[in-house]
Parts: structure tokens; sequence; C-alpha cells
């Protein structure tokens, strides 16, 4: 059951993307030339995405699990560090170069666009340089 509903949660997060036209790079770009032809519509669209996740994220704080059953895995890290400034400075740039983010992305790839067969690439070559970056800089297991 949780394949299947969590299937079906990013087939309706697809279909938001589609529908609000966020799945449109064109649009995100459009967003973030405020010097330009500014294009106000992603500020609703945020908007209406933090609300509901400020609805979602009250509900389930007071709860230890989720409506399937399962364990409720809430983040609990609060401190802004240099990690989540260098994180979210190359999410932006990524963001404002391509006009994607990874869910907008990989609905542009189920649609077939070039550009987003680039972008996932890149995202997922991104994500492997990570990984293998965090393995190198961890402590080593001490031996008892």
């Amino acid at each position: 059951m949780p394949m299947i509903t969590a299937l079906l949660a990013g087939l309706v997060f697809g279909l938001g993307l589609i529908l609000s036209g966020m799945a449109n790079p064109a649009k995100v770009l459009g967003f973030l030339d405020v010097a330009g032809a500014w294009d106000p519509s992603l500020a609703l669209v945020m908007a209406g995405a933090i609300a509901v996740g400020f609805v979602a994220f009250a509900a389930a704080s007071a709860r230890t699990t989720s409506y399937l059953g399962l364990p409720l895995k809430l983040p609990t890290a609060r401190d802004i560090d240099g990690r989540l400034l260098g994180g979210s400075l190359l999410f932006g740039a990524g963001w404002g170069i391509a006009g994607f983010c990874p869910g907008p992305a990989l609905v542009a790839l189920g649609m077939g666009e070039l550009k987003a067969v680039v972008f996932v690439a890149a995202m997922l070559l991104g994500m492997g340089v990570f990984q293998v970056l965090e393995r190198r800089s961890a402590p080593l297991p001490r031996e008892v």
C-alpha cells in the first residue's frame, strides 16, 4: 500500500506542476526575471504550496505514525550552517540557469523535453559526486 500511495502522491504532484506551468522552464525563468517581463504566477504557486505544507507539518507534528501506520520521521535539524547556505546557493543558481528544480525536471523528462534530460543527468551526476565526497569526509569507525 505505501508504494501505491507514493505513486499516487507523485502523480498528483506532477499533475499540479503541469497544470500550474511549473514544468515549463520559461515560466520559472519569467518569475526570476524581475528586471524584465516578470511573471508573478510562481509566487502564487509557492504561496499555495507553503500553506499546504504548513498545515501538513502542523498535523504531522502531533503524530508518531503516518496515516498508513508507518513511522513518521520529521526533520529535527534547525541549524543554519555553511552546508545549508552553500547548498541553497547551488540550488538557486541551478534553478536560475536551467529554469528547473528536481521535481519539475522529472515531470519535464517524462514529457520528453530534451533540456530536462541534460538537467536530470547533471543532477544525478552531482548527487553521485556528493555521495563520494560525503563517504570520503566521514570519520572512520573506531575499533573497540
